[in-house]
């Protein structure tokens, strides 16, 4: 499998500020995608995704109703949205309904907290907010995925703070 850098964020709510910080957090740290796990809630939030400068895709979160016009315009789909980047499958989605190992990476938002879990060969992951409303932390999470190994880049701070925090979580793939 070839590597690849794969940015992740959810839960933006009405923070487009916080997302666009994030954005360029990820971007600097050499992500190639980025994939948003629902809750933008403005065509803003939709339209910085796509500015850019890498291949996107959301998916609608529960708040995103008033954001059902602008799936003819921007990558925004209904969940679980599955696609393929590189060798990876990838299963996205909002509400954590669709929790079962079916392909390489399942990814989650709507929880407001950040997890990775290795079940199997199969990355379960939530970024955590970028809102930095349950906690008073703005999160994001870089991945980057080798052969037979994910590692999870999850970089927080403070919604004021110029410095960005990191933690670090790899995960083995065993044969």
């Amino acid at each position: 499998m070839s590597s690849v850098k794969i940015g992740v964020l959810s839960d933006t709510h009405r923070r487009g500020d916080l997302q666009k910080k994030a954005i360029e957090k990820l971007l600097l740290e050499g992500a190639q995608y980025l994939l948003h796990l629902g809750d933008l809630e403005n065509e803003e939030n939709l339209k910085a995704l796509s500015e850019a400068g890498v291949p996107y895709a959301a998916v609608f979160g529960n708040n995103d109703i008033a954001l059902m016009h602008a799936e003819a315009n921007y990558r925004i789909k209904r969940e679980p949205y599955y696609l393929k980047i590189k060798d990876y499958t990838v299963k996205m989605m909002h509400l954590p309904y669709y929790m079962s190992a079916d392909c390489d990476l399942v990814l989650f938002g709507h929880l407001h907290q950040f997890s990775a879990e290795l079940r199997g060969k199969s990355l379960f992951l939530n970024p955590g907010e970028v809102c930095a409303r349950n906690k008073n932390l703005t999160e994001c999470v870089l991945l980057e995925l080798k052969e037979s190994e994910f590692k999870v880049n999850r970089y927080f701070k403070e919604p004021n703070a110029k410095k960005w925090e990191r933690e670090v979580l790899g995960f083995r793939i065993e044969d």
